[in-house]
């Protein structure tokens, strides 16, 4: 069972279930905007009748599924998720979020932020840490990338979202980031999704590659159990036997997950096809079947980058992607998110 109380009754839902049910096992508070959701598992009625009693409980959502947090019922009306600053996911608009695979220097960054922001984008994506399928493969610069980017976002006032990589990592990578990236290989890691459902930051969650839907969004609830209902999600390819393209981009699941969470879904058509000319037509088709924005390779000098350049768009492509999607986009009644850079130029 899910109960929707006040946000501003957190104090008094908590005191009230400590107080008549202290062996109260499984139940789990997320506060979502002025809600706070507080899912009660069907062998533990005793908490939901206390609250009942005490007349905290606004709605009760009974047909919920298997992932009471993140289902539709919780948030009918969907969710909305800060990126830092103004920029935000969800809702009406269609956020950009756009950088290179991975940091390789303060000046290629640099560059790529300011690519960045001439095209729309609202963030900045970069990685400092890259697991890679090779162990020869360029695998980021670690801590140097984490301070390559602090300084750019300074100079900048872009949020940053950067991948995190293991638990013990989550409160370093924190310090520099707006938002922390699961990756998809780490999609099912639970100990790192439940560290980052307490690290404080909002989190874009990638779906594993042989994930179906149902487990991406039990991934997803790791996070919301932990405390932290700002996840944003992201469709970035399966594995099929299709060797056409480097993965197979499902972007039937962006409508199956808009039906059936609250959570926003944003597209990343660069990892999902790995070939820069396939990008803009995904891209398009990404934002006519409903996505909440996408996430984009770019790069100053797709040639020589150290990580995945086949992929990455130049400023040329870039600029003309972002002017398509535009058009598109007024067609289907939205527009894109236009983000306010934080003057204070460093994670909140």
């Amino acid at each position: 069972m899910l109960l929707v109380c006040r946000a501003a009754d957190e104090e008094a839902v908590r005191e009230r279930i400590h107080a008549r049910v202290p062996a109260a096992h499984g139940t789990t508070m997320c506060r979502l905007g002025d809600q706070l959701l507080v899912y009660v598992p069907g062998d533990q009625p005793a908490p939901a009748e206390v609250l009942h009693e005490s007349g905290l409980v606004q709605r009760v959502v009974t047909d919920h599924s298997d992932v009471p947090l993140t289902d539709r019922a919780a948030a009918p009306l969907g969710s909305i998720v800060s990126l830092g600053g103004s920029a935000t996911v969800g809702g009406v608009d269609f956020a950009l979020i756009a950088g290179p695979c991975a940091v390789e220097s303060y000046e290629q960054l640099s560059a790529s932020v300011e690519m960045a922001k001439a095209g729309g984008a609202v963030a900045l994506r970069g990685g400092a840490y890259k697991p890679r399928s090779s162990p020869y493969s360029f695998q980021g610069l670690g801590d140097e990338g984490l301070r390559i980017m602090s300084k750019v976002r300074a100079e900048s006032g872009l949020p940053v979202v950067t991948e995190v990589v293991d638990a013990e990592t989550v409160d370093l990578v924190a310090e520099h980031a707006d938002v922390l990236q699961i990756g998809t290989r780490n999609a099912q890691n639970f100990t790192l999704l439940k560290a980052v459902g307490q690290a404080g930051r909002p989190v874009l969650l990638k779906r594993g590659f042989g994930c179906t839907v149902s487990e991406w969004l039990q991934a997803a609830e790791y996070v919301l159990a932990a405390g932290n209902p700002n996840v944003v999600l992201c469709e970035r390819g399966i594995r099929s036997f299709e060797p056409a393209t480097r993965f197979t981009l499902d972007l039937s699941a962006v409508a199956v997950v808009k039906h059936r969470s609250h959570l926003p879904v944003v597209v990343d058509p660069s990892h999902g096809v790995g070939h820069r000319h396939l990008v803009k037509p995904l891209a398009l088709a990404a934002a006519a079947v409903g996505a909440d924005g996408l996430l984009l390779d770019i790069h100053p000098d797709p040639p020589s980058a150290l990580c995945d350049g086949a992929q990455a768009l130049d400023r040329e492509r870039w600029f003309d992607l972002a002017g398509a999607l535009a058009d598109v986009l007024t067609s289907l009644g939205r527009g894109l998110t236009i983000g306010e850079p934080d003057p204070a130029g460093h994670a909140a």
